[in-house]
């Protein structure tokens, strides 16, 4: 049984994040980078699509975010935004509603991750789209985004090396 208390406890831990909500990362405890919850994709379970932006900028500018959504796009990925304002990986800043274009977002995923020599187990889609099993990644589709979803620390690590941890990085 779940006392009052408890139920305000978990109620007060609660975060909710909109399409549009724009988050700040510190990445190195120097710089910080910007991401932009753009969709929910009913194609990945319904989660958040964050667009993350290339540029890196010191902790202490304050950079008007107008400007921050026109900087290069440098991935797209599937996460819970909420959760990364939970765990203290990015805060949110603001919300600017134009997201870009999502129309021309692909995703890839395969079937086996557990073997780099296996590459005929691909499926892509758009989001909010069926997804097709292609196989083989053609040169199209070897440039759209994993299409997992990822833990806030990923995005995170991301962020900071330019590839995902573990064994994603094989195949991004």
């Amino acid at each position: 049984m779940v006392s009052n208390i408890n139920i305000k406890k978990i109620m007060a831990k609660r975060v909710i994040t909109k399409i549009g909500d724009v988050f700040c990362a510190n990445i190195d405890g120097k710089h910080k980078r910007y991401l932009q919850y753009i969709v929910s994709d009913l194609s990945q379970l319904n989660s958040d699509v964050v667009r993350i932006f290339k540029k890196k900028y010191p902790l202490e500018t304050n950079i008007d975010l107008s400007e921050i959504i026109k900087d290069e796009v440098d991935f797209y990925s599937h996460c819970v935004t909420s959760a990364g304002v939970k765990k203290g990986l990015w805060e949110k800043v603001g919300n600017i509603r134009e997201v870009g274009k999502i129309e021309y977002i692909i995703f890839k995923c395969k079937f086996d991750f557990t073997s780099v020599e296996i590459q005929n187990d691909w499926e892509i889609w758009k989001i909010n789209e069926e997804s097709i099993r292609v196989g083989k990644l053609n040169n199209k589709y070897k440039q759209a985004y994993l299409g997992l979803i990822f833990h806030p620390e990923d995005i995170i690590h991301k962020l900071k090396t330019g590839v995902y941890p573990g064994v994603f990085a094989k195949f991004e």
